[in-house]
């Protein structure tokens, strides 16, 4: 299948050695999805709270037709101010809309009607090969130790399944072989489907020239579903401070990697707030990721520290679950045919209260050893003191 444009992007780090090897931070680049035009703002609209009111019972919104989901206008409406929390639901559904619309301004909203379209389009006439994927069964999809670890939802439960082989990076087994199998088949078959209509496909990011959007044809419900009840609970444990706990939306998409499509992948940041990476095979040596540490804006391009600095190599079924400004690639593949399922689960909680915070970020790698000197060079400052009185 023949690279198109791709739609959502990675931020990319400018490239000093961009392979991997070296400690030096590449020039970032984000990867996220494909947006033309210019982002308005409306300075005017209303700010949510910084903390939700927990005694707050949100309305459903599940009968509204919107391009947004459900969930997230349930989640945001307890960030509403105090006096918006008992009007009707139609005022704040009006209100939580205008918030959400800055993240979404005029150009946003154009691709996500061209983005319908090219979904009503591919629904209306794409067979799928594999009706049984598009409705998530965890006794089919994946490994008995993630089912029973997520049931029991404790930390505890987390520990047992979880290997943490570098700070904010997890790593578990989590889908089965024959599910993993079948995927590749649905996506070889969509691209297969896609080469004979001469569909001018959407790709997945910014950065990959192949691979497909699953929620282009039909996995958005299954998709949402794996989010919300199977990478949520980790995430509320292992990444409270990026919005773990109230993640709300996803893109998912399947990349692939060989000598004659994507070979490598630039150093980046995601665009999300949690990103599940499990790679679902085939057969190939080479093409590891690399992790150099999560960074703000501020210090996204500054140097990795020793502690920081990670590979890993892919293992099919198993999955990696990182923060999305967790700054990392993908080494060149040697041989062979990679594919892995990514999942981007994003809050718009967290990146609304993130505006409010400017000086200093507790996930932020550098953030914190600037602040552990800081402390230090007191420490320094009051211990001279002490002895010059």
């Amino acid at each position: 299948m023949a690279p198109d444009a791709p739609r959502t992007g990675r931020k990319k780090l400018s490239a000093s050695k961009s392979n991997g090897f070296s400690d030096k931070a590449p020039a970032l680049e984000q990867e996220e999805e494909h947006c033309d035009g210019e982002r308005g703002g409306n300075n005017s609209i209303t700010r949510l709270l910084k903390d939700p009111n927990l005694d707050h019972r949100s309305d459903c919104y599940e009968d509204v037709q919107s391009d947004y989901h459900p969930a997230l206008f349930s989640a945001l409406e307890r960030f509403l101010p105090p006096q918006f929390l008992n009007l009707s639901r139609d005022v704040k559904l009006q209100t939580l809309n205008q918030i959400v619309s800055r993240y979404a301004p005029r150009a946003d909203r154009s691709r996500v009607l061209c983005q319908r379209e090219f979904r009503e389009r591919i629904l209306k006439d794409y067979q799928p090969l594999h009706k049984e994927l598009y409705t998530l069964n965890p006794e089919r999809f994946f490994v008995q130790t993630f089912i029973d670890a997520v049931n029991e939802n404790t930390e505890e439960s987390f520990k047992r399944i979880l290997s943490e082989p570098s700070p904010g990076v997890y790593t578990f087994d989590m889908f089965q072989q024959g599910f993993c199998e079948l995927l590749i088949n649905e996506v070889e078959n969509f691209e297969k489907w896609v080469d004979a209509t001469k569909l001018n496909v959407m790709r997945p990011n910014t950065m990959n020239k192949y691979g497909v959007v699953l929620d282009d044809f039909g996995f958005e419900s299954m998709l949402d579903k794996l989010m919300i009840n199977f990478v949520k609970p980790l995430a509320s444990v292992l990444f409270p401070d990026v919005g773990g706990s109230t993640l709300d939306t996803h893109h998912g998409f399947v990349v692939e990697y060989s000598k004659d499509r994507d070979r490598d992948l630039g150093f980046h940041v995601d665009d999300s707030e949690v990103t599940l990476n499990v790679c679902l095979g085939k057969k190939f040596t080479g093409g590891g990721l690399f992790f150099r540490g999560v960074r703000c804006d501020t210090h996204v391009n500054l140097d990795a520290h020793a502690e920081e600095i990670f590979e890993y190599s892919h293992v099919s079924g198993q999955a990696v679950l990182h923060a999305g400004r967790h700054r990392h690639g993908a080494k060149e593949i040697l041989s062979g045919h990679r594919m892995n399922l990514i999942l981007w689960c994003r809050s718009a909680v967290f990146r609304e209260l993130k505006k409010h915070q400017r000086d200093f970020f507790s996930w932020c790698g550098e953030c914190l050893n600037q602040k552990k000197e800081r402390h230090q060079q007191l420490l320094d400052a009051r211990y001279q003191e002490f002895f010059q009185t």
